[in-house]
């Protein structure tokens, strides 16, 4: 997924954006760090989490015991998974690049690794302070 495919993406999605946020590759294509991401990972606060809870979605539970869901074919959200802080860009809410790099390194896969390096070199060439 490209960034407009999404911004298409979340434009249909029906809860109040006070209440998720983008984390990992699609945070990465918003920012512009890369061109395109698999899917769409968002995390939720608890409330939201207890709204899909009730409406039926899927759930499971990750090792810390927060739940995730399934929403469609492209989006899973995480309970309460945030870094730092929330940006907006493109009036989407997107956890911070500093809050990027933390869930990366929490992680730790081969791929957050590489997704690491090509951040911190976004970083370098754009000039970012975090």
């Amino acid at each position: 997924m490209d960034k407009q495919e999404i911004l298409n993406c979340l434009s249909s999605f029906p809860y109040d954006c006070k209440e998720y946020w983008l984390v990992t590759g699609a945070a990465m294509v918003l920012y512009g760090i890369k061109k395109q991401t698999a899917d769409i990972d968002l995390g939720c606060t608890s409330e939201l989490a207890d709204k899909l809870e009730a409406e039926g979605y899927l759930l499971r539970k990750t090792k810390d015991g927060k739940r995730y869901f399934k929403y469609g074919n492209n989006i899973e959200i995480f309970e309460e998974w945030l870094c730092d802080t929330v940006k907006i860009i493109d009036k989407i809410p997107v956890v911070s690049i500093k809050g990027l790099i933390e869930i990366k390194q929490n992680l730790g896969r081969e791929k957050d690794m590489k997704d690491i390096e090509l951040i911190r070199s976004f970083i370098k060439y754009n000039n970012i302070s975090l």
